[in-house]
């Protein structure tokens, strides 16, 4: 599904560039640790870029900044690299502290998108969920994160869903007044089709009931009127 506003996923980005530099024949050198400190610093620059549009309000911007991080990114992922190894130049493996540095501005980018993505008009729950979901593999008690599924899967209809992710999210911060209030929605929503279950099954109970008494009824009178 298309980002809401036309934006390319960093995923559809990555992809296509890919497949330019494959159909076009070239090959990349292979990035030193000092490039690879560059591109981690770049990713930063842009990240903070797409932060300070996100203050601004200008979302639209700061969207475009928090693809284009994670598209720098997305190639100095060991995740996605080990997977086409063989198709492009290796990159060199990072240390721990730029491997700490790319997770932890992959993870507030995520956030940050689906932060962006919660103040349109016309909100995307799905991209929503799914880069919340995204932050959770990573970091699995992050409130933002959690709290940001939650919403998104109950308004996409999975009630059981989105109050397991909103439980956790009050853990983390039992005080915040929007955790709550869509806790108890989650917890209205679900009552709610217990209660609509119930009358299913107590209409069902009664149709078996008026059924039965029926069958009785007819065999009695049945018996009654033989000779």
């Amino acid at each position: 599904m298309a980002a809401a506003g036309g934006e390319d996923s960093p995923e559809r980005l990555g992809a296509a560039a890919a497949a330019e530099a494959n159909l076009s024949g070239l090959a990349e050198p292979q990035p030193s640790s000092a490039k690879l400190d560059a591109q981690l610093h770049e990713a930063t620059r842009l990240k903070m870029e797409g932060n300070a549009f996100y203050r601004e309000k200008n979302i639209r911007s700061a969207i475009g900044r928090y693809h284009r991080t994670l598209l720098i990114l997305r190639g100095l992922d060991s995740e996605v690299t080990t997977a086409v190894k063989g198709f492009r130049p290796e990159t060199p493996a990072l240390t721990p502290a730029q491997e700490e540095l790319l997770r932890n501005t992959q993870v507030d980018c995520y956030n940050n998108l689906a932060a962006c993505l919660l103040q349109r008009e016309s909100v995307d729950y799905s991209r929503v969920q799914e880069y919340s979901l995204r932050v959770l593999q990573w970091r699995p008690s992050d409130v933002k994160a959690l709290y940001r599924a939650g919403v998104a899967t109950l308004e996409l209809g999975d009630a059981q869903t989105a109050k397991q992710y909103l439980t956790q999210a009050c853990r983390g911060q039992p005080n915040d007044a929007n955790v709550r209030k869509h806790l108890q929605r989650a917890e209205e929503k679900l009552n709610k089709e217990l209660q609509k279950e119930k009358a299913m099954y107590r209409g069902m109970f009664s149709s078996s009931l008026s059924s039965s008494a029926g069958d009785g009824i007819n065999q009695t009178n049945g018996a009654s009127g033989g000779v």
